[in-house]
């Protein structure tokens, strides 16, 4: 039991927070993604906050950053970052059913 609990604290970690999963979700959708286009899907997220969240998904292995153009990058997912997709689909189903 301690190992299950100690992996869920794993994905806590990465998941957990306020804006991370509304920004996978968005890859449900999309291959490639830019920083204006979160920024957009969001609405009201604050860049910092944006780019401190889109530099731990690199860390953590779920994004990776592709520059296009001098200026811009996209974002997309890594298998890491795929495999999430149907957890946080299940999230969804469960909040649907249950609030």
């Amino acid at each position: 039991m301690a190992t299950e609990i100690g992996s869920v604290d794993a994905a806590t970690n990465i998941i957990g927070d306020k804006w991370t999963p509304r920004l996978l979700r968005f890859f449900l959708t999309e291959n490639t993604v830019r920083f204006c286009q979160l920024q957009d899907m969001t609405g009201d997220i604050n860049p910092r906050t944006l780019s401190a969240r889109l530099v731990k998904l690199e860390q953590e292995g779920i994004i990776v950053k592709r520059p296009t153009s001098p200026a811009r990058c996209e974002y997309e997912l890594t298998q890491k970052g795929r495999d999430l997709l149907p957890v946080l689909s299940q999230m969804d189903s469960w909040s649907s059913k249950y609030s």
